[in-house]
């Protein structure tokens, strides 16, 4: 594995676990801003954030313990994009406060328990969506977006984007940016390349789109464990976590309701709670 990504304004965005087999880590970046200005506000960042209570009952019916409530969001967000500057690449939020951010990517599983727990739990999170693997039933992610929870873009076709020629990567991007708005309503703000495989050809191709972060990952769940990147196998305030919409036949016969369980568990456990990771880019 290539681990030579460097130059990023937000430290340490080497990959592990990306969303199947093949994985290459990223090509060197120019340097981008993460602390500017707040932006006028967007709809999409007024939003009633999900999240910022949480019902005992519900999570122990769930088998679990509930999250402590979020912080306030910041009033200026620490990862904003620059007029004139590339697309940010980030794998955490700069923070010192103790939450991390779940993500789900492409959209294979649809099983309708995961969005059962997610309207009792009320635990934000953000999916990055594949339109092949979701154009049979986008309207499983309807209910689970009306939570507050946001739909961005991981590509049309979940290609290996460094392999791609600057206009095809544009066609990946900008063609799920186009079919996201139209099935869902909103443009998405955030790129997560598939494998987390991106070049500078990514970066402008996403800023051409509207794009305004590349959002990478610092753990990965799986089926019971947490894979990290750093040595000490711990979570860090701001670290973004990956994981998937898996079903038994990925998860060696468990459902994504326990991997989600599971998850969770290892955030409470190491003292964090989550928060929406939108309300900081």
């Amino acid at each position: 594995m290539d681990k030579k990504i460097a130059g990023l304004a937000l430290a340490g965005v080497l990959l592990i676990s990306g969303c199947s087999a093949g994985f290459q880590a990223a090509e060197p970046a120019a340097s981008s801003s993460v602390r500017a200005p707040t932006a006028s506000p967007r709809a999409e960042d007024t939003a009633p954030v999900a999240g910022t209570a949480h019902d005992a009952a519900a999570f122990r019916a769930w088998g679990l313990k509930p999250l402590a409530a979020p912080p306030a969001p910041p009033k200026v967000k620490p990862v904003e994009r620059r007029p004139g500057e590339p697309v940010p690449v980030i794998s955490d939020i700069p923070t010192t406060d103790k939450i991390v951010f779940i993500t789900f990517d492409d959209g294979a599983e649809k099983d309708p328990r995961f969005v059962k727990m997610m309207r009792e739990l009320k635990v934000p999170f953000t999916m990055f969506l594949t339109d092949s693997i979701i154009s049979a039933d986008y309207d499983y992610f309807k209910p689970l977006q009306q939570l507050g929870n946001t739909i961005q873009n991981h590509t049309l076709t979940h290609p290996n984007l460094r392999t791609k020629s600057a206009a095809a990567q544009r066609e990946e991007i900008c063609g799920q940016q186009t079919r996201l708005s139209k099935e869902y309503g909103t443009v998405p703000r955030l790129l997560r390349p598939p494998y987390g495989n991106w070049n500078e050809n990514t970066r402008s191709a996403a800023g051409q789109c509207g794009v305004e972060a590349i959002v990478l990952w610092r753990e990965s769940m799986q089926i019971t464990n947490m894979q990290y990147q750093r040595a000490d196998k711990k979570l860090h305030p701001g670290d973004i976590i990956l994981a998937h919409f898996r079903g038994p036949g990925e998860l060696k016969g468990h459902s994504m309701t326990e991997m989600t369980a599971n998850m969770l568990r290892h955030i409470q456990e190491q003292g964090f709670t989550v928060a929406r990771l939108e309300d900081y880019i």
